[in-house]
């Protein structure tokens, strides 16, 4: 049996999808509270989406330069980027960090943090029907549909108490877009990784949009005033939780069912709230039956997604 054989095996075992895919969403979860804890250390004001938008290039650059360094590692060779990726590099670069990250703080700054994270955990429903029904990847069936609504109910149980129903083209529209975009770089990582190196293409993107949302920063009168050990500590743990999770998820993506893997995403915002609860002292969503039900509801939806007829 050929070792590319073996590794499409051993990469759709059942234990190895639910551990890649949980730790991906853990690390997620970790970059909610840990941004809030960036700012604060490098003094960049809640309102000033500007010097988010630097912040976040600074963020994602040096994930590029991570991600290309632990697939030189992986590979055994200096992981360069491929010519004949130029384009599909580009796409996923436009996608997956300027367009998502762009709107996503923009929006950010014009709504709460709990509509966010909720209007986000859309891009699942997008992404599986976008993989269905434009790119044929897979088949949609009413178990999958099932198991996303019992995903997305959990995602919104578990943010019940800090909702409305204001809607601002600036703010709630601005998220969704940054979640459409997300949702189509998902397929795209899929379809793209069956002819590249899935590590390879998740570096250079970040490199360029990186730098893109660095300048973009900048134009828009973006600073970082402080710069300390402590924040730079942290700026690195965030560029790792991005070059590790989306090479991971792009190595999942590309030997399994879209709808097998980004179910997971799900996960996101609950991590998120839990951690924010044990870093931040952030508790009044993670505790009680809500938090409780929550969790139930996105297990029982990514297991219904995952199991057989």
């Amino acid at each position: 049996m050929s070792g590319l054989k073996i590794k499409q095996e051993w990469m759709q075992k059942t234990v190895v999808v639910w551990f890649g895919a949980l730790l991906c969403c853990l690390l997620w979860g970790s970059a909610f509270p840990c941004i809030k804890i960036g700012y604060r250390l490098f003094e960049v004001d809640a309102a000033d989406t500007a010097s988010q938008i630097l912040f976040a290039g600074c963020r994602f650059t040096l994930a590029g330069i991570l991600a290309a360094g632990i697939g030189s590692v992986m590979e055994g060779r200096f992981l360069r980027p491929e010519r004949k990726a130029a384009k599909e590099i580009t796409w996923l670069s436009l996608l997956q960090t300027i367009i998502q990250y762009f709107f996503f703080y923009m929006g950010l700054a014009h709504t709460s943090g709990v509509k966010a994270s909720i209007i986000e955990a859309v891009n699942v429903f997008i992404a599986i029907l976008v993989a269905g029904f434009l790119f044929h990847q897979e088949k949609i069936t009413s178990r999958k549909i099932t198991g996303c609504i019992l995903g997305f109910a959990g995602v919104v149980l578990i943010n019940l108490n800090g909702m409305n129903f204001q809607f601002s083209l600036a703010g709630e529209g601005a998220i969704f877009f940054s979640t459409i975009a997300y949702a189509f770089s998902s397929v795209f990582v899929k379809k793209f990784s069956q002819k590249f190196n899935p590590v390879m293409l998740s570096a250079y993107q970040f490199i360029i949009g990186g730098i893109v949302l660095m300048a973009a920063g900048g134009v828009m009168a973006g600073h970082i005033t402080k710069v300390t050990p402590s924040g730079i500590g942290l700026l690195v743990y965030l560029a790792l939780v991005s070059a590790v999770a989306y090479s991971l998820w792009g190595i999942l993506l590309k030997y399994n069912p879209v709808s097998r893997v980004t179910v997971f995403g799900f996960m996101n915002p609950v991590f998120g709230v839990l951690l924010s609860a044990l870093l931040l002292g952030e508790t009044d969503q993670a505790s009680g039956i809500l938090g409780l039900l929550s969790l139930l509801l996105v297990s029982v939806g990514i297991y219904v997604v995952n199991s057989g007829k």
